[in-house]
């Protein structure tokens, strides 16, 4: 299979069909310039005094990463919220949840001779798959050029609509693995049962990205929002992202999941008090 490129002024349905059936696509200069600037401005310094602290076997050692993105860059919530991955969020999550909420946002920045990631799933992470449903859906934005020799991220087509794979099978996986070269400001989207992983840079430059899950309301988060993001600066925030973020209810059939009590011993679901 082939990995499809959209325009940025493709249309939605074209885009999300394209992630349906081959499980990940690319839209081109989804973001502008601008945008990506300040991105990079706000992620320099945690990169350069964070990065190193999730080193690992997975995660590599010559890798920076960071989280807590909505608690150090205002310019970040614009690409969390934007609304082509609104959309497409849209349309895998809601026909199986009354909303979602952001899983993890992470920043990542693979520094020259960092080899290939392993390949994974997003997915991995729940102890359950379930007939016909999407637990997460990925977009990847580029903060620079994606290369094939800088470490542009690897997905596999087609590899939603199979059995996940053991672990061990993906270490030697043996499926079509292409990369998504793209410029930066440009967005890979993929689904979270997709076979994916960051690529070796073999170039002498830097590649930095910022990938944003997206989870079913009803799962536990991969990264806690609540305590990587100050109250005061989620306060700051859209209310769009403050709902990404977990700050709202989701309806259960006998109730409920999140609702919080007030000091006046009164409940609250989405901000309306109830005896």
């Amino acid at each position: 299979m082939s990995l499809q490129y959209f325009k940025s002024d493709a249309q939605d349905q074209e885009v999300i069909a394209a992630l349906k059936s081959d499980g990940a696509c690319v839209v081109l200069n989804q973001a502008s310039p601008e945008i990506i600037d300040a991105v990079n401005a706000d992620f320099r310094a945690p990169f350069d005094k964070l990065g190193r602290f999730d080193e690992s076997d997975f995660n590599g050692y010559k890798t920076l990463r960071i989280g807590g993105i909505l608690g150090i860059s205002m310019a970040a919530a614009k690409l969390v919220e934007h609304p082509r991955v609104m959309a497409a969020a849209d349309a895998v999550l809601l026909p199986n949840c009354a909303n979602y909420r952001i899983g993890s946002l992470t920043g990542i920045e693979i520094l020259p001779g960092e080899g290939d990631q392993v390949l994974h799933l997003d997915d991995s992470m729940y102890p359950l798959r379930l007939p016909d449903t999407q637990l997460q859906i990925s977009a990847m934005w580029a903060l620079d050029d994606f290369t094939a020799e800088n470490g542009a991220t690897r997905v596999v087509p087609g590899s939603h609509n199979k059995p996940p794979p053991a672990a061990a099978e993906l270490d030697n996986f043996s499926g079509d693995i292409l990369q998504a070269v793209m410029p930066r400001g440009s967005l890979l989207l993929y689904l979270g049962t997709t076979v994916h992983g960051g690529a070796a840079n073999r170039s002498e430059a830097s590649r930095a990205g910022l990938v944003n899950t997206y989870a079913l309301g009803w799962l536990r988060q991969e990264e806690n929002q609540y305590l990587n993001v100050p109250r005061e600066i989620a306060m700051q925030h859209s209310e769009k992202i403050q709902r990404l973020m977990g700050y709202c209810c989701h309806p259960g059939p006998d109730g409920p999941l999140g609702e919080w009590q007030n000091p006046d011993g009164t409940w609250v679901q989405e901000g309306r008090q109830m005896d």
